[in-house]
């Protein structure tokens, strides 16, 4: 079931070339960052990706560990880190993405004559072809 707000404990190691970032409960969510600053940002960016992609596989996700079960050694600093989800899910699923396609020359040069712009036209196009109006994610079980 997906949530609108997650909250998970990361431990932030800190060694003098950087900061290395672990989520004991995202196995393979591993950021890094040259400042406190930086690791914030990075370990909410890379926690909600990796939340995002769970969700789309229909991975369980699971409850966050508890602070006082987690144990820092001296270089370490428990931080709680918090992703919105739906701001991510709309950043993620509205993300421009590169296309080539080809077409006739004329039909070029005539399209740019008249001003037409080709990824509003695609688009639009698409959305009819698809019978779409708005983007609706689905989940993998869903699919």
């Amino acid at each position: 079931m997906q949530k609108d707000r997650y909250i998970f404990p990361a431990i932030f190691d800190y060694a003098d070339d950087g900061i290395s970032i672990e989520f004991p409960d995202l196995p393979g969510c591993l950021p890094c960052a040259d400042t406190t600053e930086e690791a914030l940002k990075n370990a909410q960016e890379a926690m909600a990706l990796h939340l995002y992609g769970m969700e789309r596989d229909g991975d369980e996700i699971p409850d966050p560990t508890s602070v006082i079960k987690l144990h820092p050694q001296t270089n370490q600093a428990i931080v709680l880190i918090e992703a919105w989800m739906p701001f991510y899910r709309n950043v993620i699923e509205n993300h421009a993405v590169k296309k080539t396609l080809t077409i006739p020359k004329w039909l070029n040069d005539l399209a740019e004559e008249k001003q037409v712009n080709f990824s509003q036209l695609l688009q639009t196009s698409l959305k009819k072809h698809l019978g779409v109006t708005d983007y609706k994610p689905k989940t993998k079980r869903q699919a």
